[in-house]
């Protein structure tokens, strides 16, 4: 049988593709057959190999409740804030939640709050009310009880928060922390000026004008912190002096540093939260159409606090139905209104009470 000494155009063009389409395979493809398994495998001479490193529990919930700015805020709770007594109708942390709900453009900042729990029934309630939990251990320490008002344990408790807040602030998180005794009536986001220039800014007993901290007597319950350098450097210096402060809690501490030079020595910007804005029991904001949150400072125990903050959260309502209802009628509402007298905290310091 003859064959044509030529191949027509149609033939060459299709043995062309079946000779490139062999070159592929066997010197471009990834999939080359040829090529040893751990050659093919392996990035190619130039490419970086980037290692990522597994996030511990504490940077997952971080980054779980952190607003855009990286700022969260921060609630420390144990089993005497969670479970309900026989006599009392509600527990610590309930009525803080209940605080969010009743609150005027709060309930979105629950999205945005981490409970850390330092016993595992407070974390389990966490969890129970799908919120974000993380579960703070401390080695040898039981800080599940209540921890009495300048107890050896209370002291305990706060420098062990001390130290996890430094934590925070060294991973690069700014934060609002607030004592689960304080009720946010208001979102207080706008007065605490996240985006401004200062460090800290931080509640008081009693406000006598934001001058400094030898007129006012800091609260270490709630306060907005930024994280750098300057303010880790202020919660190291802090923390560093928990030994040498024997019968002085960690605000007490605080403010020593604050009225002995470590603002100007740290370059710090420090403003004082008045009480009109941010109020509590030791001074009652007298103006209910401006109060952002209610602290049950100046109180020794729990059952008194819950009674009082009852009753803190019962004005309220009645407040903002009185004024819902009658709209015309607002301002004189507001002129008109006081607070319950906080009798609970007020007899938690006799010594009957304190049996």
């Amino acid at each position: 049988m003859e064959h044509p000494n030529n191949l027509s155009p149609g033939t060459s063009a299709i043995v062309f593709l079946l000779c490139a389409g062999f070159l592929y395979i066997c010197v471009w493809s990834p999939s080359n057959p040829f090529l040893p398994y751990n050659e093919l495998n392996s990035p190619p001479k130039n490419f970086t190999v980037v290692k990522f490193l597994a996030k511990d529990e504490l940077a997952l919930a971080l980054e779980g409740a952190s607003m855009p700015n990286n700022t969260v805020i921060i609630a420390v709770i144990n089993r005497a804030y969670v479970e309900q007594t026989v006599d009392a109708e509600t527990t610590m942390l309930d009525l803080f939640l209940d605080s969010f709900w009743l609150g005027e453009d709060t309930r979105p900042l629950l999205d945005h709050l981490l409970l850390v729990t330092i016993d595992q029934t407070a974390h389990d309630r966490c969890m129970f009310k799908r919120l974000h939990c993380y579960r703070l251990v401390t080695d040898g320490v039981d800080l599940a009880e209540e921890k009495v008002y300048m107890s050896r344990d209370f002291i305990k408790m706060m420098w062990r928060r001390t130290l996890f807040l430094l934590d925070v602030l060294k991973r690069g998180y700014n934060f609002i922390f607030t004592d689960t005794d304080i009720m946010w009536l208001r979102n207080p986001l706008p007065k605490l000026s996240l985006n401004g220039t200062e460090d800290l800014r931080i509640s008081v007993d009693n406000f006598f004008g934001d001058v400094g901290p030898d007129d006012n007597l800091v609260n270490t319950g709630f306060y907005y912190i930024k994280s750098n350098n300057k303010t880790i450097a202020l919660f190291d210096k802090w923390y560093s002096l928990k030994d040498n402060s024997t019968g002085m809690k960690e605000q007490d501490v605080l403010l020593d540093l604050l009225q002995h030079g470590i603002i100007t020595e740290f370059d710090l910007r420090v403003r004082f939260l008045d009480t009109k804005h941010f109020s509590g029991f030791c001074e009652d904001s007298q103006d209910v159409s401006a109060v952002l949150t209610v602290h049950a400072n100046c109180c020794r125990h729990i059952n008194a606090k819950v009674r009082d903050l009852a009753a803190v959260l019962r004005d309220w309502k009645r407040y903002k139905a009185a004024v819902t209802k009658y709209p015309n009628a607002a301002r004189n509402i507001t002129s008109s209104f006081s607070w319950s007298p906080h009798d609970g905290c007020s007899n938690s310091w006799e010594t009957s009470a304190l049996a």
